[in-house]
C-alpha cells in the first residue's frame, strides 16, 4: 500500500458522503471515489496536499460529471449543463470536514425502504468502505449473499428515488435502530484491532464522535445512550491495550493507571442517562458489562458474577452466536471452566470465527486441558488475526508449548 493509503482512507467517508449527496448515486460516488484515488497515488508529489479530502472530491467530482457526460453521448441525449458553481457547503470541503454529510448518507441507507438485515451493511459498505468479505464476516454470512444483498439495496434506493436528506424527527425512530447498528457494527470492527493497525483505524473517533451527535439528536433515546456510553467504557480503556511488544492486553491484565477516568465518568454518566428511561436493550446491557470491566479502575476486581449474569439478560434480547461465545467465558470465569466449555459446546457453527477458537482456547487452558488449548490457539493464528491480536495469540501459545 502507497505512504498514502492511510490518509486516502481516513477521507473516504467524507468525501464518498458529500459525493452521494450531490450526485444522488451510491455507485457513482463509490466509483469516482476510486477513480481519484488511483489518481492520488500517481499525481501527488513526495507531500500530500494540504487537504487530501479536498483533493479528492475534486478529482471525484470531475470524473462522476465527465462519467455522466459521456453516458449522455452514448444514449444520443443532451449534454449535461456546465458544473454549477460550488455552494457554499461544498466549498468548505477545501478547510472543513462536514459531518452533517455523513449523518445524512447513513440516514439514507438505513432507509425503511430497505430490508432491516441489509440497512447497517449498506451503509457501512458505502459510508466506511469494508469490503464485501470483511462485511459477510461481520454479519456472519456467505460473501456472494452480502454482494447480493449490497446490490439489490443500491438499486432500490436509485428506484424508489430516496432523498438524500436526513429526514425530520418524526422519522427517526424507524431508522434509529439501523443507524445504531451500524455504528455499533462499524466500532466493533475497530475495536478487534487493539493497534488500530487495519483499515477500519479510523472507526474508533468517528464513532465515538457520531454517538455523541446522535445523543445531541435523540437525547431521551436509552439505546443511543447506552451505545455511546459502551464506546466510552472501551475507548477509556484504549491506551492500556498494548504491551511494550505491541501484543494485545486483556481487559484483566490492563494497567488500569493507563485508562481515561474521566472517559470512563462520561460513560457512567451516559448510562445513567439511559437507565432512568426505564427502557432496557442490547446496547445498554452491553455498556454494563463494559462499565463492569471498568471497575477495577476503582480497585475492585472484575465482577464476573455480575458480567455472567448480564450475559444471560442479552441473550434473551439478542440471542446471537457472538454472544453466547462471549457469555461462555465469563460463565468459564464466574462459575468454573467446566461451565463455561459447557456453555461454548452449546454453541454451534462458529468454529471459523476466530474470537471462538480464542474463547476455546481460554477456557480449555482454565480446565489445564492445555493441548486443546494450544489446538485452538492454532486455529485462531490461521483465521488471519490483526498484529496486535496475532502477537498475543503466539504469546499464549508459546506459554503452553514451553
Amino acid at each position: 500500500m502507497s505512504r498514502f493509503g492511510p490518509l486516502i482512507h481516513a477521507s473516504r467517508p467524507r468525501v464518498v458522503a458529500a459525493l452521494a449527496a450531490r450526485l444522488r448515486d451510491l455507485d457513482l460516488a463509490e466509483d469516482a471515489f476510486s477513480e481519484a484515488c488511483a489518481a492520488a497515488l500517481t499525481t501527488w508529489p513526495g507531500q500530500p496536499p494540504r487537504d487530501p479530502g479536498a483533493w479528492l472530491w475534486r478529482a471525484a467530482l470531475r470524473r462522476a460529471l465527465d462519467a455522466r457526460r459521456r453516458a449522455a453521448v452514448r444514449e444520443r441525449a443532451v449534454l449535461d449543463p456546465p458544473s454549477p458553481e460550488p455552494t457554499p457547503e461544498e466549498a468548505l470541503m477545501a478547510h472543513e470536514p462536514i459531518p452533517d454529510e455523513r449523518l445524512r448518507l447513513i440516514f439514507v441507507c438505513c432507509h425503511p425502504a430497505l430490508a432491516a438485515d441489509t440497512r447497517a451493511a449498506l451503509t457501512l459498505k458505502v459510508v466506511c468502505g469494508l469490503s464485501t468479505e470483511r462485511l459477510a464476516r461481520a454479519f456472519f454470512c456467505a460473501e456472494p449473499a452480502m454482494l447480493q444483498r449490497i446490490t439489490r439495496a443500491k438499486r432500490k434506493i436509485a428506484a424508489a428515488g430516496v432523498p438524500f436528506e436526513v429526514p425530520g424527527p418524526a422519522a427517526w425512530p424507524e431508522r434509529l435502530e439501523a443507524v445504531l447498528t451500524t455504528l455499533e457494527v462499524a466500532y466493533a470492527q475497530a475495536y478487534e484491532d487493539a493497534a488500530l493497525a487495519g483499515e477500519t483505524a479510523g472507526f474508533a473517533d468517528e464513532v465515538l464522535r457520531l454517538s455523541g451527535l446522535l445523543v445531541e439528536l435523540t437525547p431521551d433515546e436509552p439505546e443511543a445512550l447506552g451505545l455511546a456510553a459502551l464506546v466510552r467504557f472501551a475507548e477509556a480503556r484504549r491506551p492500556a491495550r498494548l504491551d511494550e511488544r505491541g501484543a494485545m492486553v486483556p481487559p484483566e491484565r490492563q494497567d488500569v493507571a493507563l485508562w481515561r477516568a474521566d472517559v470512563i465518568a462520561d460513560g457512567v454518566a451516559l448510562l445513567d442517562r439511559a437507565a432512568r428511561a426505564g427502557r432496557s436493550g442490547p446496547r445498554q446491557i452491553l455498556a454494563a458489562i463494559h462499565a463492569s470491566h471498568c471497575a477495577r479502575i476503582e480497585g475492585r476486581p472484575t465482577p464476573w458474577a455480575d458480567i455472567a449474569r448480564l450475559y444471560d439478560a442479552l441473550m434473551v434480547v439478542r440471542p446471537t452466536a457472538a454472544t453466547a461465545v462471549n457469555r461462555a467465558v465469563a460463565i468459564g470465569e464466574a462459575r468454573g471452566a467446566a461451565a463455561g466449555l459447557a456453555a461454548l459446546a452449546d454453541v454451534e457453527g462458529m468454529a471459523g470465527w476466530l474470537p471462538y477458537q480464542a474463547a476455546r482456547a481460554h477456557l480449555c487452558a482454565l480446565a489445564r486441558r492445555y493441548g486443546e488449548a494450544a489446538e485452538a490457539l492454532g486455529m485462531a493464528l490461521r483465521l488471519g488475526p490483526a498484529p496486535a491480536e496475532r502477537l498475543y495469540l503466539e504469546q499464549r501459545l508459546r506459554a503452553l508449548e514451553g
